[in-house]
């Protein structure tokens, strides 16, 4: 295999990936040796994790395929106003969401043994029941986000791989085809997560998370040395598709782009130039309800519970925000500059049509000449997508066995031994189920994928504001809080999914989620002023002034 390496990049690149696998399952494995056999060890590591493992894992979790591949493919069809849209408002209420749920999470998990969200909604509102219907959604919500790590990681290998079997996947290029590529992602994860737990997620996110920062500076940096520097890949843009630079489009820019259309089809320019989808100010503005998605997360839920103290969340609060800026801003700036990147013999390097969620791939496999050191940027990639994927795997591995047959069906009477038992079990299902459903929705795009993800989970965040720190949130509210974001957000989503082009949905002019937003928030207050307040047990149980 080596020989054969030597004289062909897609192969090399493809040894470095799976080096960097190999490392990952070693990874877990030692992380399975500090294992000690009690569930709380394997879905919290005990509550152990400290700041910078804390950090990691919070930051890694949240950089998803959407941050990475999402990200360059939505700038190289809006421009811009992508960085502003996301990055700005993530920035800011990320940290607000770690500092004002996360710590106080943390310490009514430990101080009453919660293992999942739905533990603490149960006791909180009163009601046995609350995990039958809180179970289906979360699954459901989840689904779509291990999608986007699938797609955009197997995607990235395909591209990055292009040669490396040029008899065997002819129709690929020579490329591992998707679904090896994915199968491999799943595997990996399955593996270091099923013997190490949330401590081989946590050990695993807090190394990927430093591979992706440093090979994705790394990445900018090569990519845009080949580009001429920073300021000649983006005089490019400014030259051919300046409309790309700004957040907003004037008539004026219109009939400048009409102007380099016709030139160009007059072969005046070698350069055929594109017009980005505007983002009209008030759905800038309602991206800003996106962000909120991370309160309701199970996943960082779980990671959150991991925390040794509350001091631990320090760390996280201050440069969480910092990290999602240094990560965002060059996956954005290539996505920006693939619009007017242009190869040696003046044809362009992404051509038009190309997928978005091809785009960042093959800004890699075309410009990142040296074949290891694609290959390592490639790890990069993976390493931010698959930092997500573990944390949502054990999750839903977690809330399986804790929830629904620890809770319902063997009624808090399982050992620790059948509990990991029957959470690696599930995990197992879950990870195949995202795989044959990836093979079935691979050209789906990673960053709306992700948006209505993250829709559905900010619509269910005022029931975990309310019930942190609202004394008169009922039981009938929270029920009408998850009932009318499941109403009200499904509706839409089938709306908009008549929809055809790439526009995003929006009801009168703003994100669906703001609409959905409102009527949950709505819907919980009207419904918990018109019940009975909770009782005087549980107020004290949750608040320190009943």
């Amino acid at each position: 295999m080596i020989a054969q390496a030597a004289g062909n990049s897609g192969m090399v690149s493809l040894v470095v990936i799976v080096c960097y696998m190999v490392m990952l399952i070693a990874l877990g494995y030692f992380a399975s040796r500090s294992f000690k056999g009690t569930s709380a060890d394997y879905f919290v590591a005990s509550r152990g994790i400290g700041p910078f493992v804390l950090l990691m894992s919070l930051f890694g979790t949240t950089m998803t395929a959407f941050a990475i591949i999402g990200s360059s493919g939505e700038a190289y069809n809006a421009g811009i106003g992508v960085y502003g849209k996301m990055v700005s408002w993530s920035g800011i209420f990320h940290s607000f969401c770690f500092f004002l749920v996360g710590i106080k999470l943390w310490r009514l998990g430990k101080q009453h043994g919660y293992m999942t969200q739905i533990q603490f909604f149960r006791d909180r509102f009163e009601s046995n029941n609350i995990g039958l219907l809180l179970f289906p959604i979360l699954v459901g919500l989840i689904i779509p986000y291990l999608l986007m790590g699938v797609i955009g990681g197997a995607t990235a290998i395909e591209k990055i791989t292009t040669g490396a079997f040029p008899e065997m996947f002819a129709a690929t290029k020579g490329g591992l085809p998707f679904w090896a590529g994915g199968l491999m992602m799943c595997v990996v994860v399955l593996i270091y997560i099923f013997f190490g737990g949330v401590r081989g997620a946590a050990w695993a996110n807090a190394l990927q998370t430093s591979i992706f920062v440093v090979l994705g500076i790394v990445m900018f940096v090569v990519i845009a040395n080949k580009l001429g520097g920073p300021a000649a890949a983006t005089e490019q843009v400014a030259k051919y598709n300046p409309s790309y630079l700004k957040v907003s489009i004037s008539e004026a820019d219109h009939e400048r782009f009409l102007a380099q259309q016709a030139a160009f089809e007059a072969g005046e320019s070698k350069v055929q130039p594109r017009e980005p989808e505007a983002i009209p100010p008030l759905i800038f503005l309602t991206y800003m309800f996106i962000p909120f998605s991370v309160a309701m997360f199970p996943h960082l839920f779980q990671h959150w519970l991991t925390a040794k103290s509350a001091s631990s969340f320090k760390l996280s609060v201050v440069m969480h925000p910092l990290l999602m800026m240094l990560t965002w801003l060059p996956c954005v700036l290539i996505g920006i500059w693939a619009t007017s990147a242009t190869m040696p013999d003046g044809s362009l390097v992404i051509p038009i049509g190309t997928p978005q969620n091809s785009v960042l791939p093959i800004m890699i496999a075309k410009l990142v000449k040296s074949p290891i050191l694609g290959g390592l940027v490639t790890a990069g990639v993976l390493a931010a997508i698959m930092s997500s994927l573990d944390s949502q795997f054990m999750c839903l591995g977690s809330i399986f066995t804790n929830d629904i047959v620890g809770h319902y069906i063997a009624h808090e009477k399982l050992s620790d031994n059948t509990k990991v038992l029957l959470g690696r079990g599930f995990i197992v299902v879950i990870v195949a189920i995202t795989y044959l459903l990836a093979l079935q929705l691979r050209g789906a795009s990673v960053f709306k994928l992700g948006v209505w993800c993250f829709t559905g989970f900010a619509s269910l965040a005022p029931l975990v504001f309310g019930a942190l720190y609202w004394k008169r949130l009922t039981k009938m509210g929270a029920y009408a809080t998850i009932l009318t974001a499941v109403a009200v957000g499904g509706y839409l989503f089938w709306d908009a999914s008549r929809l055809e082009g790439t526009k995003e949905p929006t009801i009168f002019g703003v994100m669906p989620v703001a609409l959905i937003f409102a009527a949950s928030t709505i819907a919980m207050f009207v419904v918990s002023l018109m019940t009975p307040a909770p009782s005087h047990a549980t107020l004290k149980k949750f608040f320190k002034n009943p």
